[in-house]
């Protein structure tokens, strides 16, 4: 059974006339609008942003998606991120990352095109500047996907994508997007930095062995840290 917040928020964007690429109201307005929490609409507006109808750009906003991504039974990946969002824990999660990732990662090293190269220096970068959790948790699952699709394995980028969805939907439970943004020496900025490095090198081994230590990183210090 399909989660009844993300229902209600297809069916609000079914009916609200707004065009292709039109910016979303605030998610304090929608929130009153929909009648749900705030929690509760950044996990729908997650779901949805992984099935590719809306497209969240930092500082800018929530969108809908310019054109409709190309049916591959989107309302089953929404009900499956959305079920094992509800049932999959923040270790879980990681472990699951721990299983793909890597192997995303050795594959991107040598598929990865220069325009993707490009957007990760660009999204590393990105996310030592950020101001919030939310900014930053934003940017690195742009960074982590754009690896995805680097792999050029279309089958590993759709299985991404869902992990991708349910682990944002847990960070979110967890994330105070009022704070301020990472500290400056926080772990995750080198570490994607060592994994950019590798991708740009062309070093499979060197790609994978980066992602796995990364995500091993964040896995033991998940109890302390608010994000990855």
């Amino acid at each position: 059974m399909q989660d009844p917040v993300l229902m209600r928020m297809r069916n609000w964007i079914a009916t609200a006339g707004l065009a292709r690429g039109a910016r979303l109201p605030p998610e304090r307005e929608l929130c009153a609008t929909l009648g749900v929490s705030r929690a509760e609409l950044r996990k729908a507006l997650l779901v949805l942003e992984a099935d590719g109808a809306l497209e969240r750009h930092v500082g800018r906003g929530t969108f809908l998606a310019k054109a409709p991504r190309p049916s591959r039974g989107g309302t089953g990946v929404d009900a499956t991120i959305a079920a094992l969002a509800e049932t999959t824990g923040p270790v879980e999660a990681m472990n699951a990352r721990l299983a793909l990732e890597p192997e995303i990662a050795q594959r991107a090293a040598l598929h990865a095109t220069p325009k993707q190269l490009r957007e990760l220096r660009r999204l590393a970068d990105a996310m030592r500047e950020a101001t919030s959790w939310g900014a930053y948790e934003q940017l690195d699952s742009e960074f982590h996907a754009t690896i995805a699709a680097a792999s050029g394995n279309s089958l590993l980028q759709s299985l991404h994508r869902i992990l991708n969805g349910v682990r944002q939907a847990v960070v979110w439970r967890r994330l105070n997007t009022t704070d301020r943004g990472p500290d400056p020496a926080y772990h995750s900025f080198n570490e994607h930095d060592a994994i950019f490095a590798a991708l740009e090198n062309r070093d499979g081994t060197a790609a994978g062995a980066a992602m796995r230590a990364h995500l091993d990183s964040t896995l033991s210090l998940m109890t302390t840290s608010p994000s990855d």
